[in-house]
């Protein structure tokens, strides 16, 4: 089977790119860089061609909520359309656990982006998965306050972003569902843990404060509004045991 996968040089896309090779499909990799813009349209028609499911995976960098509904909602119209010409048959998108709770921020953009998928024209199956074991890693690069690195507050249940991947792929091979898939990891985790734990597997022996972040989306993350609800799909792998495989330190 022919799967493209929008956002492909992302962490995410990666994975979900070399899960469906393993798997014998033909991989049609979609991302800017490689002259296929979701929110222009340039290089989709000739990407589409020939494929049946598309893997939307693509990401902005923004925690602001008009730039990030900006941008989902344009990407998301561009590509459904794109691909109803193409004749493509299912559109498989990554979404997150309890973002209808809490569509604040960049939130508001991925709940903006389910929407556009809704009232699209293409067979969909949305994913909605909890944050990622290598979140961990992503926080602490971002987290700071001048030299001093941060650990926000978040009750989270993350899973391995290869988990994800692979859920992914199974979507992409299945008929639409017109409707949501939860996925979570096996155990909830305190956020400020996980970025702390990655940093002393990295080598990192200053003080981190943990600090809650400001706002409604801070709140929900604190509160445990983004945990999975009670039918959520549930990983197998830990954030101690993908920390020990990652970094040989749990």
């Amino acid at each position: 089977m022919r799967i493209a996968v929008a956002g492909v040089t992302g962490l995410l896309g990666s994975m979900v790119a070399e899960q469906a090779r393993s798997r014998g499909h033909e991989v049609v990799p979609m991302a800017r860089s490689l002259g296929v813009d979701v929110v222009t349209g340039e290089g989709l028609e000739d990407a589409l061609v020939g494929v049946t499911a598309v893997v939307d995976v693509t990401n902005v960098g923004t925690m602001k909520a008009d730039a990030s509904v900006a941008f989902f909602e344009q990407a998301t119209r561009t590509l459904l359309a794109a691909e109803q010409r193409a004749g493509v048959e299912r559109h498989v998108a990554l979404s997150i656990v309890g973002v209808e709770r809490a569509p604040y921020d960049y939130y508001a953009g991925k709940r903006a982006q389910e929407q556009a998928i809704e009232a699209g024209g293409v067979p969909w199956t949305i994913l909605r998965a909890t944050q990622f074991h290598e979140f961990a890693a992503q926080v602490y690069a971002m987290a700071k306050a001048g030299p001093l690195h941060l650990a926000p507050k978040m009750r989270t249940q993350p899973i391995a972003g290869r988990e994800v991947a692979s859920r992914l792929v199974d979507l992409a091979e299945s008929p639409a569902l017109g409707g949501y898939v939860e996925l979570a990891g096996p155990r909830e985790e305190s956020l400020n843990d996980m970025v702390r734990a990655w940093a002393r597997a990295s080598g990192h022996r200053g003080w981190m404060p943990s600090v809650g972040l400001p706002g409604p989306l801070g709140k929900a993350q604190r509160d445990g509004a983004l945990l999975p609800d009670a039918g959520a799909e549930i990983g197998s792998e830990t954030f101690a045991e993908w920390l020990d495989r990652t970094t040989g330190t749990a």
